[in-house]
């Protein structure tokens, strides 16, 4: 063994970051014979054995560290076959072969960087969990957790590591260890371990099978947990199994929902692990959003809980807010009055609305405010709205019954500085599902201020003015020349509601002319598919 040995130090020392050495031993068909040392899998010299394995290990990982067209060439001369044999001998006893494997799996990790999309075969998925599970050494349980990594991204070897108890494994080790997490090192590979976990449940069938499981009580109980790594990768993966209805309702049902809350209740501040609070929005969001959960969410007091997170600027929590907020407004008339006037909220939604660099911020605040507007009033005065956006204003008028109705809460938004500028300004937003939620939202705003005999004329004048101040025809004009071709029927029928409300006023009509509005309706795509039917 001692030539050999020699031979793969000197080899090995020469490789390294040296381009023009590796091209001397491609050219010369070396790369054959070095990857026949992996065909050696029993040494009879055991003195020697451990020195050769680490030697060949060194070799074989600076001659790949080459790159791309020398990792390639080494798959086709059947690397990842021999790899694989090597590893099954390992598995066998991972203690006795623990220095065998240090030096078998760097080689896996740099076909991995090297030769894009490397599916490993399943077996050999398997046989790295059942590694982790067996090793007691740290640097061999990174190895494995981060070739799993890569290797799950894949959907189907999400599934296949559900299945093989990974995850339970991660866990039991998890809890096995914690106390011990006290260094850097320590502390990263809890880190690497818990991010697995939730990678796997990413995928929709692992998720669902591992639903069935013990997992989803592991999780549970980690909420539980004082250490921050543990209880984010808790929220987490609750957030991704509260992904369909029936086990939102669950979640609801079983309290879990409430052990969320007590977790935000605590780090709900603005020097609080930003991590853990966009977990545990992006949760709760998710819970909030089938229609039996949203009663039973708000009564435990998830609006007051979230509120005063308002004053976290940290965009990624600040979106997840919005949403989570707009998600439980649905269908909930009552909440959507009480937050309308709410003025710090209003306040900060207008600020957003206008000033985040950040895109999703800005959209998820004029979406709540547009939500806010059709869930506290649309009940009141939907059946005014025509179907049909061909009904002239006249005859609109006439289906105005006196009816009143409590119009404090939208006295107290529009009031606001900047909040009907800001649903004025939504309807040139990017996308069609905004501009309709301006169209509903500008069109209530119409029915209660200026189609309702019992509104004061003070109110009416100063929405008329507010409309012509922040240019209603023009963002109109804007919109009808930017999305016509797009716009889906629901938007065109809103798109005349709100023209044909604004013309009860004299005013309106003067302005709406003045940006020629008629002629631009009349051009609108699916409206003369209409008349040609």
């Amino acid at each position: 063994m001692e030539l050999p040995i020699q031979i793969c130090r000197a080899l090995g020392n020469i490789c390294y970051l040296n381009d023009e050495a590796r091209d001397i031993i491609l050219a010369l068909k070396g790369d054959e014979v070095l990857l026949k040392l992996l065909d050696i899998t029993n040494v009879t010299d055991k003195e020697n054995a451990l020195q050769f394995i680490k030697v060949r290990g060194g070799l074989l990982s600076n001659y790949l560290l080459g790159g791309e067209g020398l990792a390639k060439r080494a798959m086709e001369l059947k690397i990842m076959e021999k790899l694989q044999n090597i590893i099954t001998i390992g598995v066998s006893n991972v203690e006795e072969h623990e220095d065998l494997l240090l030096n078998t799996l760097p080689l896996l990790s740099i076909l991995t960087e090297n030769v894009a999309d490397l599916n490993f075969d399943a077996n050999l998925n398997i046989q790295l969990s059942r590694i982790l599970a067996a090793s007691k050494n740290p640097d061999l349980a990174e190895m494995c957790l981060e070739l799993l990594h890569y290797q799950a991204e894949n959907d189907d070897v999400k599934l296949l590591l559900a299945k093989d108890g990974l995850c339970e494994t991660i866990y039991n080790l998890l809890e096995k260890y914690k106390t011990l997490a006290s260094t850097n090192e320590a502390r990263a590979l809890m880190k690497l371990a818990c991010e697995l976990i939730v990678l796997i449940l990413t995928g929709d069938e692992s998720m669902h099978f591992l639903y069935s499981t013990t997992l989803l009580k592991n999780m549970e109980d980690w909420l539980d947990s004082s250490d921050i790594d543990l209880l984010t990768t808790g929220v987490l993966a609750l957030g991704n199994f509260a992904r369909t209805d029936s086990h939102c309702i669950y979640m609801v049902e079983n309290k879990i929902m409430n052990k969320l809350l007590e977790v935000l209740s605590k780090n709900n501040g603005v020097k609080d692990d930003v991590r853990l609070q966009h977990a545990l929005l992006s949760a709760l969001r998710n819970l909030v959003i089938p229609k039996p959960n949203k009663g039973a969410v708000i009564q435990a007091g998830l609006v007051q809980t979230i509120l005063p997170m308002l004053e976290i600027h940290q965009p990624p929590v600040v979106f997840k807010l919005l949403g989570t907020l707009r998600m439980t407004v649905d269908g909930q008339e009552k909440l959507a009055l009480e937050l309308l006037k709410n003025k710090t909220l209003i306040e900060q939604l207008v600020h957003w609305s206008k000033s985040s660099d950040y895109a999703g911020v800005t959209g998820e605040s004029l979406r709540l405010m547009a939500w806010l507007i059709k869930h506290a009033y649309l009940t009141k005065i939907a059946y005014i709205l025509p179907r049909k956006g061909d009904v002239p204003t006249e005859q609109l008028a006439e289906k105005l019954p006196p009816l009143d109705y409590d119009r404090s809460s939208l006295k107290e938004f529009i009031a606001i500085d900047g909040s009907i500028e800001a649903m004025v300004g939504m309807l040139t937003s990017q996308h069609l599902v905004m501009q309709n939620e301006a169209l509903i939202a500008l069109c209530i705003l119409c029915v209660v201020y200026l189609n309702n005999a019992a509104a004061s004329a003070e109110d009416a004048v100063n929405l008329q003015d507010a409309f012509v101040k922040y240019e209603v025809g023009k963002k109109l004009s804007e919109l009808i020349k930017k999305s016509s071709d797009t716009m889906t029927k629901e938007i065109v029928e809103n798109l005349q509601n709100f023209t044909n409300l604004l013309k009860s006023s004299e005013k309106l009509v003067v302005h709406l002319e003045q940006h020629n509005i008629n002629e631009l309706l009349k051009s609108i795509p699916i409206l003369v598919e209409y008349c040609t039917l």
